[in-house]
């Protein structure tokens, strides 16, 4: 067996035993994305291979031996053990009202004692504060086969910590309004505007008259 196929073997039991198999948990636990570890762990000629470096940093992420995935599997599988790997960690974020996004987002505890919201647990960790908005509307709706699209009952996640870069979807909360909007924030010709995904509504200027609440990382919709 040689390396790449001995790194592949390791990376697929690490995913099983520690990850119940789920593939976008190994992903962000390593900061790649899901795809990637498909393409890693693929059985086809054309798959992704684990590189040195990549290598390392996976063992490093996950707390593992130096050297850990290229060892023969068995001898892995028994380090594993071992060394009792750590658990998943769930953390839980309030689910807010659009009307309280705002103020929730300045102030360290806007509710009074018996009034907190309700929380989502993922196993996202936030580098900020992060906070759970329910979309309403169709505006972030995209039309059929266009992605992203948001639909609405969407619960989305917002990170506080992350920036706010052209390209991103965002919280925002206009000068003119008391309520948050979940829109898509761009940039053309220098000027910034906030686009929804559904092609119906106008684009939305924005000049110093916008307070981006926090950044889009997660969603889940409830059935």
């Amino acid at each position: 067996m040689n390396i790449a196929d001995r790194r592949r073997d390791n990376l697929k039991a690490l995913l099983n035993d520690r990850f119940e198999g789920k593939r976008a948990a190994l992903a962000h636990a390593i900061e790649r994305e899901p795809s990637y570890i498909s393409r890693c762990l693929s059985d086809k000629a054309h798959r992704k291979k684990i590189g040195e470096d990549f290598a390392r940093h996976i063992e490093k992420a996950l707390g593992l031996a130096q050297g850990w995935l290229d060892r023969e599997p068995d001898t892995a599988t028994a380090s594993n053990v071992q060394q009792a790997p750590q658990p998943i960690r769930y953390h839980r974020y309030p689910v807010i009202s659009r009307v309280q996004a705002g103020a929730w987002t300045e102030c360290v505890t806007p509710y009074e004692p018996g009034a907190e919201p309700h929380e989502e647990a993922t196993d996202y960790r936030a580098q900020g504060r992060a906070f759970w908005l329910e979309v309403q509307g169709d505006s972030m709706t995209a039309p059929a086969g266009s992605r992203p699209s948001v639909p609405e009952g969407t619960l989305v996640l917002f990170d506080t910590g992350i920036e706010a870069v052209p390209g991103k979807l965002v919280a925002a909360q206009l000068d003119d309004s008391n309520e948050a909007t979940f829109k898509q924030l761009i940039e053309d010709g220098g000027q910034r505007f906030l686009k929804a995904l559904n092609p119906a509504y106008p684009l939305i200027p924005i000049n110093g008259n916008c307070r981006i609440l926090g950044v889009a990382v997660e969603a889940k919709t409830r059935l």
